[in-house]
């Protein structure tokens, strides 16, 4: 009854998403429409790219044909032959891309950063003679390189400012490292400050910090399910949370990404049927998904998932690592962004890493959660407690976009954000070029599609200062390849302008503008902003 969901329309042309979700709560609307840009690979493009994984793939396997027979040298890691009959080391299909695509195109990222990884960084110069494989560094640095990469949605990461001096103070008073478990002798009053602070930016009863991110999700999710109960996840979901599924023990499905219509039909088949042979009913569902997907930018439809979740009777999981911070009028996630009550969450769950300039993670939700997750989660009770440094920052930075600090900076932040997104966004989109996700989200990925382009276009964009980040097969489907830029509120206006002028510089040398929709005009705008 609080939730009203507005049809999906087309909009401008075939291609293009736009989602109107309005959500009413005590009373209120949210005020803006759920916007997500999609268009279709255009044929062409399509065709060439499948052309370009096909001769790659003949020569690849050519390769592979004389490293077994040693007449080219093998770099890469293999099993003996007495290993082979068992489980096999790599999966060989991904594997092939890996050492025949990724090793090719790696100049492009795991760069040594020299200096503090902000808005702009000094990056490691370096070369290679054996295509990749191997690195020699030259002694030289290049300079004031524009990130475009990193997960620094605040601006957090700096060696400079309240936080900074915060975190070196408590490097002070407790050290850099606390050398144990919290369940042993590293729980500090940090840690605790810590939780009760995270638990009230949330909203929830109580929350618990963990030093990992990636732990957060594959340690604590088999502590939560296991056999005989259900897993429904989003086909995009993240490793770590892939991974943590997996551990449990419990049968996992998947749903197709933010596909409401998918993830109801398997509620649905699992209240009907019930588990497998037996057809007794599932001792718990658990539905997995993300705030914001890093490789798409997409939004989750949160307001549908929770009204589903609780029409069958089902229990929610929701990884904010991306979301946390970066989005809502108070930055306090996808809940925040919706105006929707915490408590319709079942697990929260999200990182410090991004947003925060920090480390770890962290799950929040009811009391009886978190104390039983003190006593079963593996990463609570065997890995080593969190870095008292790190903890400090995670408050100080906390504390400042609450407001807590006795400043309008956290909220300065947040508008600054908001603006960045909204602006690289529209101009890629008056460029020409194919982007995906939600208007909203501050990840930005932009469409390569062909192999041979996904290592030109990092190569070309660091020959201008501007680091970025490519992406290819296996972490997105193999005709989708992207560069994927990520939005800070410690970009500047000019530093976003110079980026977008090389980004349209490279476009024009790749040919990488391939959108056929046309940009909405100012009028299309308004008429957006009326349907609230």
């Amino acid at each position: 009854p609080d939730i009203i969901i507005c049809s999906c329309v087309n909009f401008f042309s075939p291609h293009f998403l736009l989602q109107n979700n309005h959500v009413a709560r005590n009373g209120g609307m949210y005020k803006k429409p759920f916007v997500e840009y999609f268009e279709e690979t255009p044929l062409l493009v399509a065709v060439l790219t499948y052309m370009g994984y096909g001769i790659l793939t003949i020569f690849g396997y050519l390769r592979d044909f004389l490293r077994d027979w040693k007449i080219e040298k093998c770099h890469v890691a293999r099993e003996r032959e007495e290993q082979k009959d068992f489980v096999p080391l790599y999966q060989d299909f991904e594997n092939f891309y890996t050492r025949n695509l990724y090793m090719r195109i790696r100049d492009n990222w795991n760069r040594p950063i020299c200096s503090v990884p902000g808005a702009k960084m000094d990056l490691v110069e370096r070369v290679t003679h054996d295509y990749n494989w191997t690195f020699e560094h030259t002694g030289k640095v290049i300079k004031d390189v524009i990130n475009m990469g990193s997960y620094n949605y605040l601006g957090f990461a700096e060696n400079t400012g309240a936080c900074a001096a915060a975190a070196a103070e408590a490097t002070q008073r407790y050290g850099a490292g606390v050398n144990s478990t919290r369940r042993e002798m590293g729980n500090l009053d940090k840690h605790e400050e810590l939780e009760v602070l995270v638990a009230r930016f949330l909203g929830v009863e109580a929350s618990m910090a963990f030093g990992m991110g990636f732990a957060t999700n594959s340690m604590n999710i088999p502590a939560l399910t296991g056999k005989g109960c259900l897993i429904l996840s989003d086909e995009l979901n993240h490793a770590s949370l892939v991974l943590g599924a997996r551990l449990s023990g419990s049968a996992i499905r998947v749903f197709k990404h933010n596909n409401m219509q998918s993830l109801e039909k398997l509620l649905r088949d699992a209240i009907v049927h019930g588990q497998p042979r037996t057809h007794r009913p599932w001792k718990k569902i658990l539905i997995l998904v993300e705030g914001i997907y890093s490789m798409e930018g997409s939004i989750v439809r949160l307001p549908e998932v929770i009204a589903l979740k609780k029409k069958y009777k089902a229990y929610l999981y929701l990884d904010e690592a991306h979301s946390i911070g970066a989005l809502g009028p108070g930055g306090k996630g996808v809940v925040d962004y919706f105006g929707l009550d915490p408590r319709d969450v079942d697990i929260m769950m999200g990182t410090f890493t991004k947003s925060f300039g920090a480390a770890g993670g962290y799950i929040g939700g009811k009391k009886e959660l978190v104390d039983y997750l003190r006593t079963h989660s593996h990463s609570a009770v065997y890995a080593t407690s969190m870095s008292p440094p790190v903890a400090q920052q995670i408050i100080a930075s906390m504390k400042c976009i609450m407001g807590e600090d006795g400043t309008n900076l956290g909220r300065e932040r947040l508008q600054q954000l908001s603006e960045n997104t909204t602006y690289f966004r529209r101009r890629l989109h008056e460029m020409g070029f194919i982007i995906y996700g939600n208007e909203d989200s501050p990840v930005v990925p932009m469409m390569l599609y062909m192999p041979a382009k996904i290592g030109a276009f990092g190569r070309e964009m660091l020959k201008r200062n501007i680091g970025t980040v490519v992406v290819g097969f296996p972490a997105t489907p193999i005709i989708e390849s992207r560069a994927r830029f990520c939005i800070s509120a410690a970009h500047t206006r000019e530093m976003l302008d110079t980026a977008l002028t090389a980004i349209s510089e490279v476009g024009d040398l790749l040919q990488l503008k391939y959108s056929r929709q046309k940009t909405p005009s100012l009028e299309e705008d308004a008429y957006l902003e009326s349907q609230d």
